[in-house]
């Protein structure tokens, strides 16, 4: 009977949103549970290196993560969100407009895409050559808004944010030049150094490196205090060296698919 019929479709509609209603109760208590340790862990290194945990930010890193997740990241009080990729990221954004997030790009950035992360982001932490500087200007000034840039130095054989990222980061002696062009530039603001730690090295000397350039920076530009650096298997080392901003991922989301 037809009646029969649309009760049964009805029935296992209702059923559907239910199971999908109690999948997205369990990845909202699973991110939650790992925000907390991750939370956690920043206090322990921060209280191990006699830092206040306050002085430290969490940018939780949503690569290959559904908006949906950055819902429930902002949810929960995260509003720093990272990603690396502006094909994944612009459309991201727009799913998320109106949560008050601030949009970190972190990845290595072609100069062709320059103008689409300049609408939606709101910090830049791979600036490593002048010409970027320049094109994300224009993109800044287009959207009138300042961006907050950070030089992105090689420390040595950097590893990649992935497996398809080109390996970038200026040379430590370049950072003057690149900073004070950030600092000239229209709509942006020089906001620090970013370092991704070496690849098949201890990262504590690395990160210690990153300090000293970052101290140096500071006696010319006094409001670029930004020290982005460690990553999910690596914070402790990069609190202990003085990092203000922490980029953490898999911890807090899981696995990368």
């Amino acid at each position: 009977m037809p009646e029969d019929q649309d009760r049964v479709d009805h029935r296992r509609a209702g059923d559907l949103a239910a199971d999908e209603e109690r999948a997205s109760e369990q990845r909202r208590a699973q991110i939650a549970e790992n925000l907390a340790a991750v939370r956690e862990d920043i206090a322990a290194a921060a209280r191990k290196a006699h830092r206040d945990p306050g002085e430290i930010s969490l940018i939780a890193v949503t690569k290959t993560y559904p908006a949906s997740d950055v819902r429930v990241l902002a949810g929960l009080g995260v509003l720093d969100v990272g990603e690396n990729r502006d094909q994944e990221a612009a459309p991201k954004a727009r799913a998320t407009t109106g949560l008050g997030l601030r949009w970190h790009f972190i990845g290595q950035l072609q100069t062709n895409k320059a103008l689409s992360v300049a609408e939606y982001a709101s910090f830049v932490h791979s600036v490593d050559r002048v010409r970027l500087v320049s094109a994300l200007s224009r993109g800044a000034v287009r959207y009138d808004k300042e961006l907050t840039c950070l030089v992105q130095v090689d420390l040595g054989n950097a590893e990649p944010m992935d497996d398809n990222a080109a390996r970038g980061g200026a040379f430590p002696d370049q950072v003057p030049e690149l900073a004070d062009a950030i600092a000239a530039a229209p709509g942006l603001k020089l906001g620090g150094l970013m370092a991704v730690a070496p690849l098949g090295a201890e990262p504590g000397p690395a990160f210690e490196r990153l300090h000293t350039l970052a101290m140096r920076l500071r006696s010319a530009h006094p409001s670029a205090t930004m020290i982005s650096a460690g990553m999910s298997g690596d914070l402790g080392e990069a609190v202990a060296a003085g990092a203000t901003h922490v980029r953490i991922g898999s911890a807090i989301l899981g696995i990368r698919r």
